[in-house]
């Protein structure tokens, strides 16, 4: 069975969007020195994050996963991290214009900002699988908050983010930072989408302005209505 939250943007309570953590990042920066990057859970190499690579268009290795996450009806154990704003399933992506959502060939993945990353150009990208107690602990609760109908004891989370990164063709200092967090309990998933910093919507490629970065076709995140998916048996343990 799945439960898909189908409110408007601005409708999923703020903690869901934003949750409570913050770290120091790599650049000696307190996550939260702009505006709403304290609000993602904590992200870096203090936290034991991988890193991918600096590459237009690039993805991290394939990750294999210590859990089978079944998506939309199809089983996985590893996923990938990609440049453009993109977790995906069984495949890297390397597509920087964006198709609207829902997508006519059902690729399988997770969106938080799909739009065209230059990390040669500015910001890191970060991933980790983790079971950390205090890091479940926070999910535990913040998830329980806006969703206590639905038992659920976090035991196991995937975190990626996107700090600070520039847009291709990029003539400006003007940076995104943002993250998607799976968190499961062994049989309910959630798939939450966490914003810092937002400053720019579009790449030069995909006709975006160099300085302002807006226009064009502009960034998309996984179905706009769509702002949580929770599924009942989408785990196992592998």
């Amino acid at each position: 069975m799945a439960l898909e939250y189908k409110g408007q943007w601005g409708a999923l309570p703020k903690q869901l969007l934003t949750p409570h953590g913050g770290t120091v990042d790599p650049k000696g920066h307190q996550a939260g020195d702009e505006v709403g990057d304290s609000l993602l859970y904590p992200y870096g190499p203090a936290q034991g994050d991988k890193q991918s690579p600096k590459a237009d268009d690039g993805a991290s290795p394939e990750i294999p996963i210590s859990m089978i996450f079944t998506f939309y009806g199809k089983e996985y154990r590893s996923l990938y991290v990609n440049n453009n704003g993109v977790v995906s399933f069984g495949v890297a992506v390397s597509q920087y214009t964006p198709d609207p959502f829902p997508l006519a060939d059902g690729r399988p993945f997770v969106a938080p900002y799909w739009g065209d990353v230059n990390n040669n150009l500015g910001g890191d990208i970060y991933y980790r699988e983790t079971q950390d107690a205090e890091l479940l602990r926070r999910l535990t609760r913040d998830i329980n908050q806006y969703f206590p109908e639905i038992p659920f004891t976090a035991t196991w989370a995937f975190v990626a983010t996107w700090d600070r990164v520039a847009y291709f063709g990029s003539t400006s200092q003007k940076v995104n930072t943002f993250q998607a967090v799976l968190a499961n309990d062994g049989k309910v998933t959630f798939i939450m989408l966490n914003y810092g910093t937002i400053q720019w919507t579009t790449g030069t490629a995909s006709g975006g302005d160099a300085n302002t970065g807006l226009g064009g076709i502009p960034a998309q995140l996984t179905n706009k209505r769509l702002r949580a998916v929770v599924t009942e048996n989408v785990c196992t343990s592998g």
